[in-house]
């Protein structure tokens, strides 16, 4: 099956923009891309209007946890519900995902491996929801962060155990948790959390088994014993030093600010259920995050977009506002567009088959009304997204509801 969208704005994820230009999809893939005159469509392809709309590559969230539903304190409701529910719930939490338009997802950390299943079922299509690569368990030391949706261990043998048992599972990517963080009682995110040495075994182990590594780490030493020990992403990076930011700029490990999971907890007001020991660790980082944002920004620490969905008041469905908070703090509407599609793309080795609007290139394409390089917000408006795409098909949004229609007179 093929469809031609025409008289459409691309915004094509490598920073180049074609204001009226043809996207050609056959089956699922882009057959072709370009200004209108460029590409060829076969008399009698089924054939989209875009005029007014701007096409873009399907949005790229490398930091979600898909079983916390924003819950004010996500640490009981894992504690207190069912294991069953939790997964009923992320597959309803994979579908508002991708209906805001997010056809990629990088998990990492579930409450257990039943994130492999819920992946397994969305790609056999058994559910709607973006693509999952999932870490399974989160690696932390005993008593440490994340814990609750974590494998505890410690010393470099138990560490690489815990590597083996998450890649044995089906884990795509290996994630460490090295500083402590919020949302676990009694653990200080400034302070690192397993040493380089226990690290560095992981990391070795997970690159051995062809597995990227991404690192939770709040304070500076967390990152530089991270980024050392060999991780491709730092997740935060909310208390960087220029050291830190050094190694990650000279090591090209990217950042994945999230700087949404500690706005949204900070906001929250006096009784909004969230404990009190996470609302005053994030109301005390928030500045210092911003600022470790924008130093990234200037000295060209490669950032990819990763909201930390599923944290308190952080829900899935509102992804892009992720990129709202990037641009108010001074990206470029284009480079923030860009952290959630190539830049995503290639921190999670997917750039041959996601990231840009290119021929051979899986069709995950997200339509909105309007121009984003002017009001990045309206990625974040669901009344303005005309169309998701994915792998060649429509799957939510005016669009969706047109082929379906179509297909049923055929």
């Amino acid at each position: 099956m093929a469809v031609a969208i025409r008289n459409i704005r691309i915004i094509d994820g490598l920073g180049q923009v074609i204001e009226r230009g043809t996207v050609l999809v056959r089956g699922d893939r882009i057959a072709a891309v370009g200004a209108a005159r460029d590409v060829a469509v076969r008399r009698g392809t089924p054939v989209v209007d875009g005029r007014g709309l701007t096409a873009l590559p399907g949005l790229i969230d490398c930091h979600v946890h898909l079983c916390l539903g924003g819950e004010a304190d996500v640490v009981r409701t894992v504690r207190d519900e069912s294991p069953a529910l939790t997964l009923l719930k992320a597959a309803r939490f994979a579908g508002l995902t991708l209906a805001a338009g997010v056809t990629t997802v990088r998990d990492l950390g579930a409450r257990d491996h039943q994130i492999f299943a819920l992946k397994q079922a969305q790609a056999d299509g058994l559910i709607p929801g973006p693509r999952i690569l999932a870490a399974g368990l989160a690696l932390c030391m005993t008593g440490g962060h994340a814990r609750f949706i974590g494998r505890e261990a410690d010393g470099p043998e138990e560490i690489l155990r815990a590597v083996r048992e998450q890649v044995a599972a089906g884990a795509d990517v290996i994630k460490f948790i090295a500083s402590g963080g919020v949302l676990t009682p009694g653990t200080s995110p400034d302070l690192a959390q397993l040493t380089q040495e226990e690290l560095a075994a992981g990391m070795d182990e997970a690159r051995r088994a062809g597995r990227r590594v991404a690192a939770h780490a709040h304070g500076a030493e967390g990152m530089k014993n991270a980024v050392r020990a060999g991780a491709h992403s730092i997740e935060h990076a909310t208390l960087l030093d220029d050291e830190a930011g050094e190694l990650m700029r000279a090591h090209g490990v990217f950042m994945v600010p999230t700087l949404s999971a500690l706005a949204t907890t900070a906001a929250c007001g006096s009784g909004c259920g969230v404990p009190e020991s996470a609302v005053t660790k994030a109301r005390s980082m928030k500045v210092r995050h911003e600022a470790s944002f924008k130093q990234a920004l200037r000295s060209g620490i490669p950032i990819a977009m990763g909201t930390d969905a599923g944290t308190p008041f952080n829900y899935h469905g509102e992804n892009a506002q992720e990129l709202t908070r990037m641009v108010a703090l001074g990206m470029s509407p284009m480079d923030a567009i860009r952290s959630a599609t190539a830049s995503a793309a290639e921190l999670l080795g997917l750039t041959q088959l996601v990231g840009t609007l290119e021929p051979g290139k899986l069709a995950d394409l997200l339509l909105v009304e309007g121009n984003p390089l002017k009001r990045i917000e309206l990625l974040r408006d669901r009344g303005r997204l005309a169309g998701v795409m994915q792998a060649g098909r429509f799957v939510s949004g005016p669009l969706a509801d047109s082929q379906k229609a179509a297909g049923k007179r055929q």
